[in-house]
């Protein structure tokens, strides 16, 4: 240790790193594998109708795994704000095994008509809850239980992982659209994996932050011979949130669903099938090529944290970007060829504005008896909201305003993020002002002292 920053990590946080990162990269494998495959399972699994209605069970099917969230983030960070994190990510890797499992022995319509549709729905409802403590847990957890520097590159390699599963959900769905490949085996290998880190996490001792509160609060109600449930139950509702951050961080989560996930694979798929007449088979190998990159530029800002803060990359990318996306629907319309439509994809890919990698600094800005379920709450509406505005909206903007009706979606949310981004860069940097300032109080002090 060197001050307040972290110089390596010890073999305990090693531990850590790797066990959560397990459970992150099988929630995307298992979330993105049904998205990737939906033009298989789909037809499995709902009743062969009209394009139209078809084309919206598919997007309940789509939608119900994140409209559901935020339900599930309020039960689960009241669970990680009262029990603790390390409980948190055991109990939702167990119920993404089970829905795993079930996944894989699924009847299919044929077999029992539209008991299957609403069971394929429930299970996709239940890893949508059961995945806010898949990856807002890891996050919180790492970046409670490693400081910074390393923490930023350790938050940021779940994020590696989640876009390794992504990345691999995708080439199991090019193999059993093109291939013959049984998606049923798919399923069975997330369980498999799903048990082995459920009782791999076990081991998992609880964050230092949370640790070091909890004994806090016991020492207080043991000194002074307090109710330790009530004492609890009172600072949990009294601790306070600073809501100009609470509503900046709202806004800087709504950015990544409707530029990333919607825009570069739902969106960009229905691009390539209608204006450049690709098959389902054309569309999954092309957004596999998309993934490797999409991985590749999360491992380069995995790699940039350590050197640059996070806070500043957000900027950079946020300056480059604002211009391109007002920019989005004249390139578009001027697109000839899949390769210059592959070329757009990529520049959202590499520039689109996230929260990631400045997820520790963003973290830390929480009360830690509020932590878990404000940043889960926070996570899961966005991502509801703008999933459902995305799938139901961007059709009909596209219907009636042709690639311009991109803007009316595209151009608040880029502004909202830049305002969101600039609220924690000021907070940010009032807090080191502090801390500088109380340094040399100290010191200071220290002084006075000697003389």
């Amino acid at each position: 240790m060197k001050g307040a920053e972290q110089q390596s990590l010890t073999r305990e946080q090693k531990e850590a790193v790797g066990l959560l990162s397990i459970g992150t990269f099988l929630e995307y494998f298992d979330l993105m594998l049904y998205v990737h495959m939906a033009v298989l399972l789909n037809e499995l699994f709902f009743p062969k109708t009209d394009p139209f209605t078809a084309s919206l069970l598919s997007a309940f099917a789509f939608c119900s795994t994140f409209f559901f969230r935020p339900i599930g983030a309020y039960l689960i960070g009241r669970l990680g704000d009262r029990m603790g994190r390390r409980y948190t990510v055991i109990v939702t890797s167990f119920a993404m095994a089970i829905t795993c499992i079930i996944m894989a022995n699924l009847p299919t319509y044929n077999q029992v008509g539209i008991i299957a549709a609403w069971l394929v729905t429930i299970c996709r409802i239940i890893q949508g809850i059961s995945s806010m403590g898949e990856k807002v847990g890891a996050e919180i957890y790492l970046t409670e239980a490693i400081k910074p520097p390393l923490a930023y590159s350790a938050v940021a390699f779940t994020n590696v992982c989640s876009f390794s599963g992504t990345m691999c959900a995708l080439f199991i769905a090019k193999l059993s659209l093109s291939d013959g490949y049984n998606w049923r085996i798919a399923f069975w290998i997330g369980a498999i994996v799903a048990f082995v880190g459920f009782f791999a996490r076990k081991s998992l001792r609880e964050t230092a932050d949370f640790a070091d509160a909890r004994q806090e609060i016991t020492r207080l109600c043991n000194e002074f011979n307090i109710d330790k449930k009530e004492v609890t139950a009172k600072i949990w509702f009294k601790e306070t949130i600073n809501k100009r951050l609470a509503i900046s961080l709202f806004f800087i989560q709504l950015a990544c669903p409707v530029y990333h996930l919607y825009f570069i694979y739902i969106h960009g798929a229905n691009v390539l099938k209608n204006s450049f007449n690709y098959t389902s088979v054309q569309v999954v190998n092309h957004n596999f090529v998309l993934s490797l990159f999409d991985l590749s530029s999360v491992i380069l800002m995995t790699c940039l944290v350590r050197y640059i803060n996070p806070l500043k990359i957000l900027k950079i990318k946020w300056f480059i970007s604002l211009p391109f996306f007002f920019s989005l629907p004249f390139l578009l319309n001027n697109v000839s060829t899949t390769f210059e439509f592959g070329l757009i994809q990529l520049f959202v890919i590499f520039f689109m504005p996230s929260e990631f990698p400045a997820v520790p600094i963003f973290y830390k800005s929480f009360p830690v008896f509020k932590r878990f379920t404000s940043v889960s709450l926070i996570f899961a509406v966005s991502r509801a909201l703008m999933y459902v505005v995305s799938s139901f909206g961007i059709a009909y903007l596209i219907k009636f305003y042709g690639n311009y009706g991109l803007l009316i979606l595209f151009g608040p949310v880029i502004i909202l993020y830049g305002w969101g981004l600039f609220n924690f860069i000021r907070y940010e940097a009032q807090k080191r002002l502090g801390s500088e300032e109380s340094q040399l109080e100290t010191k200071s002090l220290g002084v006075c002292d000697n003389l």
